[in-house]
């Protein structure tokens, strides 16, 4: 990488700008090099717009230019309005407020070539085109529409809802791989190249992540709520016949089988014993659409078998939100007894 003109070195050359890197140019020229034709390509870093042009293959970050045939994604120029909604019309609304980064634009336009690339380089496996497109929608949402925000200089809220969440912090991680202002005879090209090995790390992480664990936890819940009227016939009760992170995932579904607010409870095996806990109303929320009564709450083991009328009870906490039995029937007795107690008692 050099700022003068570029030897050809190299069949492919990924183009960004020189100086100050920041965390959008720094992924989105790691997820470019993890397709199979820019994997040996070299990065050219330079202002000069007509040195990039001539000789790069792509230009991402510099340019002022957005031009998706030619290889040219910049965003910097005022013209440019482009959302991951905007780009790929068949993901929600909701993707439709934080304008795209060179990072938020490259996944964009190639996004799921990396997730499959990396994960047959890393676990040998190949998505199923649904699963595919979730994770692709689940990466950009927990990955780099955070980059495209504050690269952008998103405010996090309007109004009550965060527009975005920082999951990561790797904007700030990145920034200061740059040397400070008292340092000197920093070679920059090569603090490049760690920046872009780091934020490429984390970004093989977070897809392995989300393809290994995320889509089958997803899988678990969307299969506990598809079965929940052959639990409760109102379909408020689920059981999770294998134990993993529920909630976001549960609010989500809830919207794609236009069920939400309905589910109440949800019972699964915590490995030791059985647990009845309460959906919240939101998944970060610590009120419940409904916990367990409150006369059973803080009672533990014979006290509260004996209040609740079901034996093999464990404890119910003291907020209620949570209770927990030694078998599986005494936790399905548990919630539906407890869906079914009137509200003010």
């Amino acid at each position: 990488m050099t700022g003068g003109t570029p030897p050809k070195r190299s069949p492919l050359w990924i183009g960004t700008h020189n100086g100050t890197f920041h965390c959008d140019e720094v992924v989105a020229c790691f997820m470019l090099k993890q397709l199979e034709e820019f994997q040996n390509a070299e990065i050219y870093r330079s202002r000069d717009d007509k040195a990039l042009r001539e000789k790069c293959d792509i230009i991402v970050d510099v340019g002022g230019v957005y031009d998706p045939a030619k290889k040219w994604f910049d965003h910097h120029q005022q013209t440019f309005k482009e959302t991951f909604k905007s780009v790929r019309p068949e993901v929600s609304d909701d993707f439709n407020v934080i304008r795209l980064s060179s990072a938020g634009l490259v996944y964009s336009h190639y996004g799921e070539r990396v997730i499959q690339n990396i994960l047959k380089r890393e676990k040998g496996i190949q998505l199923s085109p649904e699963n595919l497109q979730r994770a692709f929608v689940q990466i950009y949402r927990n990955f780099i529409s955070e980059l495209d925000a504050i690269d952008n200089g998103v405010p996090m809220f309007e109004g009550g809802e965060p527009v975005y969440k920082i999951s990561t912090h790797l904007s700030a991680r990145i920034g200061k791989l740059n040397p400070s202002w008292q340092e000197t005879g920093v070679d920059i090209e090569e603090r490049f190249r760690q920046a872009m090995e780091s934020a490429g790390r984390e970004f093989v992480d977070n897809v392995v992540e989300v393809a290994c664990s995320w889509i089958t936890a997803r899988d678990h819940v969307r299969e506990a709520l598809l079965q929940a009227k052959s639990i409760y016939p109102s379909g408020e009760i689920l059981l999770l016949k294998t134990f993993c992170p529920w909630k976001a995932h549960l609010a989500d579904l809830e919207k794609e089988y236009d069920v939400e607010g309905v589910p109440k409870l949800v019972i699964f095996n915590d490995g030791n014993s059985w647990r009845v806990a309460g959906v919240p109303v939101t998944p970060s929320s610590f009120l419940g659409r409904k916990f367990l009564p409150t006369p059973w709450r803080g009672l533990r083991d014979e006290e509260l078998s004996q209040k609740a009328g079901i034996n093999d009870l464990i404890f119910v906490h003291h907020n209620g939100f949570i209770g927990g039995a030694k078998t599986e029937e005494a936790a399905m007795l548990l919630a539906k007894k407890a869906v079914e107690w009137p509200v003010d008692q």
